[in-house]
């Protein structure tokens, strides 16, 4: 079973309990880090945030057939108030739980019903090469991203070719690359990124971040970039799993080949994930 198939079965099994990321990940036996990146690329949401909608989505059916008052549908879905429930509920479905309680319809509902089972539709994914890079320094543009959104990505190397990576000091020779980088929720940031030998003044709007030595599995993508995020379910999926390695909690980046065509999306790219 994939790790994703893991954590949905954990979910629903324990949907009513105090569940938190590191909680699912204990009970999928992988860290946090891991889960974070194998359910956002299958499913296109965060962990957390799939709790979230599903809690709601229930308590939606709840009060729509009318059952206990709001603030027990409230304690049910994990809220310690009657405010704090119906600003959530509000901002997910654009209705009060009064309004949904008074009409005894979900109808017009953005509901999330349980993912019972993703199938099992693996890319094509040749074994990765392991290199052994040192430290690492980059500068470039930061902007978070969702899990399934990642058709922005384009528009923001638009924005750092153009308006940005002719300003950076210190470039070396290395093509620019994409580094994702995840917050202890799971939440993610993009960041295309030059390589720099150095640390000089930073144009304005722009990050500088250091990547520490590591081991990398390096894969290749050679499809077209929009079949990216199967690539990456793939790895975290089924790869990791199988293979016995453990992935380093640390940013991976890509790095397009000497081939890829920026008109087209074709060409491929490399994915280096650290491991541990």
């Amino acid at each position: 079973m994939s790790v994703t198939n893991k954590a949905l079965f954990a979910i629903e099994r324990n949907l009513g309990c105090d569940l938190s990321l590191g909680e699912i990940a204990r009970r999928c036996d992988v860290s946090r880090f891991h889960l974070a990146h194998a359910f956002g690329d299958a499913t296109g949401m965060t962990v957390m945030e799939y709790v979230r909608r599903r809690r709601l989505t229930e308590a939606a059916y709840a009060l729509a057939a009318r059952a206990g008052d709001i603030l027990d549908v409230a304690l049910d879905a994990g809220y310690g108030s009657h405010e704090a429930f119906s600003r959530a509920f509000k901002t997910q479905f654009g209705k009060t739980p009064e309004d949904v309680r008074k009409a005894e319809s979900i109808t017009g509902l953005a509901l999330t019903d349980a993912i019972r089972h993703l199938p099992q539709t693996s890319a094509p994914l040749s074994e990765p090469d392991f290199r052994n890079l040192g430290e690492l320094l980059f500068v470039g543009l930061r902007e978070r991203i969702f899990y399934g959104g990642t058709q922005t990505i384009p528009a923001q190397w638009q924005r750092f070719m153009t308006d940005h990576y002719d300003w950076i000091e210190d470039k070396t020779a290395a093509i620019p690359v994409g580094i994702n980088t995840q917050d202890e929720m799971g939440e993610m940031a993009y960041v295309c990124a030059a390589e720099v030998s150095r640390f000089g003044a930073v144009p304005g709007g722009l990050t500088k971040l250091t990547l520490a030595p590591a081991t990398y599995a390096v894969f290749a993508h050679d499809g077209h970039i929009s079949a990216l995020d199967q690539t990456y379910s793939t790895i975290w999926n089924d790869w990791f799993p199988a293979s016995g390695k453990t992935p380093a909690e640390a940013p991976g980046f890509q790095r397009h080949n000497e081939t890829f065509d920026t008109r087209t999306g074709n060409g491929g790219v490399t994915i280096w994930i650290p491991v541990q």
